[in-house]
């Protein structure tokens, strides 16, 4: 049986769901499907942080040096899987053009809006979800190097005109601070405003939203074929039947480049795998969330328990997890924390952030399929961006004038 949507949603993690919800808030009738469970992937692992102080595309200035001095390093925070692959080989060229100050200022300035859009969103969506754990903390950026101190004040420099305040505190400062940390520290920038939230609790709080205005989310529902005619997806193919759609969005991270395949168009989208584990409460248990800088590691304070994540592997499509990699980011966390000296995983994830070579998200209609738009490519801050990709796609699909100009999420500029 055919089933008639005003759209289908492919893709259930933050992004999809976020979408999915403004548009129920308009009015629309929407259907979400995928192929695995709600929000079970990078919407389930991630570090929880709402921080528009880590709005920084990947190729940043800079980024060529260290990233070749880190692969260098088997337990360094990015690897790159060598493989013989046009994808890849096309993805790093477009990467290391990327490394401008232009380009950064440009991605900065637009990143940095879209999460304060989705910061305020998730202000509100706490008001009615108290159990999505808003908690405004801030964020505390620390060093024991030279080198880790002037990344820390260089990332406030790009950011504080943009409306996002921190100061930098020397180590007895950040000590005093945060006594959970294990000296020494050199310094490093306590940035205020910030937030964490759960963020499977704030996907499946979307997801009750979305079902109690009439929408729908099909779980372990694959998409099998597109029909396209005139231009149009007519009608999308899936594992549990038809459905018909005014308007399709493709919100799939990781997967993008494979779906993309369907539609005869290329996606230059890579998998960043990232490793969290979350370990017992702490007899020091830090009261502040923490990117140790130097180590790429973010550690965050829970109710009962501390989630610590980590590393950015460009693997495309392996979910394989590395025991090296996961040891790496217990070794690292160990150098700033009060670890037991037998630590008791409660759970390990591996997941894979859709990285585009320049670190911008492709959000837009698509110029081949005249009613398709993209929202996926989110790098690490899928879920940072998320509510503001949302609002961001309801307005591209309305044709209303959005929250911020579009133009450098454009779909079409690879």
């Amino acid at each position: 049986m055919l089933k008639h949507v005003d759209v289908l949603i492919v893709g259930a993690g933050i992004i999809g769901v976020s979408v999915g919800a403004e548009l129920s808030r308009r009015g629309a009738k929407v259907c979400i499907i995928d192929k695995g469970l709600l929000g079970k992937g990078c919407s389930y692992g991630n570090a929880g942080w709402l921080t528009p102080c880590f709005s920084m595309p990947l190729p940043m200035p800079g980024m060529l040096l260290k990233s070749m001095k880190w692969m260098l390093d088997p337990e360094g925070p990015l690897y790159i899987k060598p493989t013989l692959s046009f994808d890849l080989a096309q993805w790093l060229f477009i990467f290391m053009k990327s490394m401008t100050e232009a380009q950064a200022l440009r991605s900065i300035e637009s990143l940095v809006l879209l999460s304060q859009k989705s910061f305020s969103e998730y202000e509100k969506l706490a008001k009615n979800h108290p159990e999505i754990h808003f908690e405004q903390k801030g964020l505390l950026m620390v060093s024991r190097t030279d080198e880790g101190v002037d990344s820390a004040v260089s990332e406030l420099h790009y950011v504080q005109d943009l409306g996002v305040p921190g100061k930098i505190l020397n180590g007895a400062e950040i000590q005093t601070m945060e006594p959970a940390l294990k000296g020494p520290i050199l310094g490093g920038v306590y940035f205020s405003q910030e937030a964490t939230v759960e963020p499977y609790q704030v996907v499946q709080a979307f997801a009750k939203e979305i079902r109690q205005r009439g929408g729908e989310i099909l779980e372990n529902v694959e998409l099998k074929d597109l029909t396209i005619e005139g231009g149009r997806i007519t009608s999308a193919l899936t594992s549990s039947g038809e459905i018909s759609a005014k308007q399709i969005v493709l919100a799939t991270g990781s997967w993008s480049k494979e779906l993309a395949k369907l539609l005869r168009f290329r996606l230059p989208i890579l998998g960043g795998k990232g490793y969290a584990m979350i370990v017992p409460t702490l007899e020091k248990q830090p009261q502040y969330p923490i990117m140790v800088v130097e180590k790429k590691i973010a550690i965050t304070p829970r109710r009962n328990s501390l989630r610590i994540a980590g590393t950015l592997e460009l693997v495309d499509q392996d979910f394989s997890t590395t025991q090296r990699r996961v040891k790496a980011i217990e070794k690292g966390a160990r150098e700033f924390l009060h670890l037991p000296e037998s630590l008791a995983v409660q759970e390990l994830w591996a997941g894979l952030r859709p990285c585009t070579p320049d670190g911008v998200p492709l959000i837009g209609y698509h110029k081949s399929i005249s009613n398709l738009v993209i929202a996926a490519g989110h790098q690490m801050l899928g879920l940072q961006s998320g509510a503001g990709t949302g609002l961001l796609v309801a307005d591209i699909l309305e044709n209303r004038k959005s929250f911020l100009d579009p133009t450098i999420f454009d779909v079409n500029r690879f």
